[in-house]
C-alpha cells in the first residue's frame, strides 16, 4: 500500500497546491507516506467568503439536485472503495478490515443523506386555538441555517467528515471543513469527489490549516453554525467563543457496559472484546467501564482474559491484525502512564499492560480505584477495566456515576430493567443487547453532560443545520 506523493486542498471548490507543508505520516511505520497544503488565515479567510457568496445559491438548489451530488458521490465512494481504504489504513493506522468497514459506512451515510435531501418537510398548523384566531392558518418548513464551519478528528477520518458534510448538502449549506492534521487525507480524497460536481462556486472548502487559520471557523460571524468533533477539553472552550453562531459538540466518553444475570455470557464477552479493543479503543463510545453481575464474575473475567490475550496487535496492513498502533507515541505514553498509575494504586494487570513505542497491547484491569484516570477520564486507548455489582440498581448507579454521557450498552433480556435503564441513565443512547460502542449512521447520536450537546445521524444534523420559517396568513374579508 503507498499514499500518492501528495494531494491537493480544496478552496471554493477548486484544488489548490499553493505549498506542501503538511507531512502525513504512516501511523505503523512512523515515517512520512505524504505531504498536503497548510492553510493560512487568507486562505480560510478566501474559503469563508466563498461559503458565504454561496449561501443564496445552495440555498435555492433544488432538492433533487442535492440530492444528485449525494448519489454520485456514493457511486464514486464506490468505485475508489479500496484506495479509500488503503489510504485510511495508512494515514490512520487502522487495521484494513476496519478501513474497508469505515469506507461502507461512509457510503451509507451519503446514501441516508441522498435519501433524506427530498425529505425536508414541514407541517400545516391550525392556528384557531382561540376565537382571536378565527381565520387564520399556519405552517412552517426548514430553510437551510447557512455557511457552516466542521472540524473533524482523527479516529473516524472518513465516517465523520461524511456526518458533517453529508447532512450540509443535503439541506443546502455551504461549508468550510478542516480535517484533523494527522489525517487529512480521506477528507482530501472526498473533496477530489466532490469537485467533479456542479455545486454552486463556494459550496465547499476542504482545509487542512494551522491554528491560527482554523480559529476563524470558530469566530467569524459569517459562519451561522459550528460542528465539532473531539476533546471535551477544546470542544466547550470553542464554544465559549463562537459567538452567535449555532454549536453542535460531538466530544469524549467514557462508556460503561452492564452484564447483568441471565445473559448469553459468551455473545456478551465477544461483543465486549470487539467493543472494547476495536480501532485500539480509539473511539468516543469504546468500552471502557465493563459492571459484572457477581454471579457471572469470575467466570467472564476468565472468559475476557483469555480472548484478550489472544488479539492480534501489529501492522493495520495484515488481515488478520485485530489491533493496530496509537495514533502518536505521545497519545501511547500517556495510556501507558495511566496504565501505571492503576497498578501503583493497587489495580490488577490481567492480561496486557504493556507498551513498545505506538504500540500499546489489549489491556484489562481489575480491582481500580474510582478515581484513577483509566476509570475517570476516557482513555482512548485499547484498555477495559472491569468491576462486579450486586443489583441491577447498582449497576445503573455506577455507569451514571461519571461525568461524560454518550452511550451505555447493556446485556439483559428483563424488560423491566431495559426500561428502567432507559428512564434512568444519563446518556443520549441506551443499547440494549450490545455494546456501547454500537452505531448505525441514521440514528440520532450524541451525548449529554461532558460528551456534548446537539445530536449527529443524518435527518438529525439536517434539523441541527437548519431553521424553521414559520408562515401565517389571515383570511381577509371580501
Amino acid at each position: 500500500m503507498s499514499l500518492n506523493e501528495n494531494y491537493p486542498a480544496y478552496l471554493a471548490n477548486k484544488a489548490i497546491s499553493p505549498n506542501f507543508n503538511l507531512s502525513v505520516e504512516d501511523k505503523f511505520r512512523q515515517k512520512s507516506a505524504t505531504k498536503v497544503p497548510l492553510a493560512d488565515v487568507a486562505m480560510m479567510e478566501q474559503a469563508i467568503a466563498g461559503a458565504a457568496q454561496a449561501a443564496q445559491p445552495m440555498a435555492e438548489l433544488p432538492s433533487y439536485r442535492r440530492q444528485e451530488v449525494l448519489q454520485y458521490c456514493v457511486k464514486r465512494f464506490e468505485e475508489r472503495s479500496d484506495e479509500f481504504a488503503e489510504a485510511l489504513c495508512i494515514e490512520a493506522g487502522k487495521p484494513i478490515r476496519d478501513s474497508r468497514g469505515e469506507v461502507t459506512r461512509l457510503i451509507d451515510t451519503f446514501r441516508v443523506a441522498a435519501e433524506e435531501a427530498t425529505r425536508m418537510v414541514g407541517e400545516v398548523m391550525p392556528l384557531d386555538i382561540s376565537s382571536r384566531a378565527t381565520g387564520y392558518r399556519g405552517m412552517w418548513k426548514r430553510v437551510p441555517i447557512g455557511p457552516c464551519s466542521f472540524i473533524t478528528p482523527f479516529n473516524f477520518p472518513l465516517n465523520l467528515v461524511a456526518h458533517k458534510v453529508a447532512p450540509a448538502l443535503a439541506v443546502g449549506c455551504p461549508f468550510v471543513l478542516k480535517p484533523a492534521s494527522k489525517t487529512p487525507v480521506g477528507a482530501l480524497l472526498i473533496g477530489e469527489i466532490l469537485a467533479e460536481t456542479d455545486l454552486p462556486e463556494g459550496a465547499f472548502s476542504i482545509l487542512p490549516a494551522d491554528r491560527e487559520a482554523a480559529d476563524l471557523l470558530v469566530t467569524d460571524d459569517r459562519l451561522k453554525k459550528l460542528s465539532f468533533t473531539g476533546s471535551q477539553d477544546v470542544g466547550w472552550k470553542l464554544k465559549a467563543r463562537a459567538g452567535e453562531k449555532k454549536v453542535t459538540l460531538e466530544l469524549g466518553g467514557n462508556a460503561a457496559c452492564i452484564i447483568d444475570e441471565g445473559t448469553n455470557l459468551e455473545d456478551a464477552v465477544e461483543r465486549i472484546i470487539f467493543g472494547a479493543f476495536y480501532q485500539s479503543g480509539q473511539s468516543c463510545v469504546s468500552v471502557q467501564r465493563v459492571l459484572i453481575h457477581k454471579n457471572l464474575y469470575d467466570k467472564a473475567v476468565a472468559m475476557l482474559t483469555e480472548k484478550v490475550g489472544k488479539l492480534k496487535a501489529g501492522d493495520p496492513q495484515a488481515e488478520d491484525t485485530f489491533v493496530g498502533p496509537i495514533i502518536s507515541e505521545k497519545d501511547a505514553e500517556r495510556i501507558d502512564e495511566w496504565i501505571a498509575s492503576a497498578k501503583s494504586a493497587g489495580a490488577k494487570v490481567l492480561v496486557g499492560g504493556e507498551r513498545d513505542g505506538i504500540m500499546v497491547s489489549p489491556t484489562l484491569l481489575a480491582d481500580v480505584p474510582k478515581d484513577q484516570p483509566v476509570c475517570a477520564k476516557e482513555v482512548f486507548g485499547p484498555v477495559a477495566v472491569v468491576s462486579s455489582f450486586d443489583t441491577f440498581d447498582d449497576a445503573l448507579a455506577e455507569a451514571n456515576d461519571t461525568d461524560f454521557g454518550l452511550q451505555v450498552g447493556i446485556f439483559t433480556r428483563d424488560i423491566q430493567k431495559i426500561m428502567k435503564a432507559w428512564d434512568t441513565m444519563e446518556v443520549g443512547g441506551v443499547i440494549i443487547g450490545d455494546v456501547p460502542s454500537w452505531r448505525v449512521d441514521h440514528m440520532p447520536y450524541g451525548g449529554v453532560k461532558e460528551s456534548g450537546i446537539g445530536r449527529e445521524g443524518v435527518r438529525f444534523a439536517m434539523q441541527e443545520m437548519s431553521e424553521i420559517r414559520n408562515l401565517v396568513i389571515r383570511s381577509v374579508p371580501d
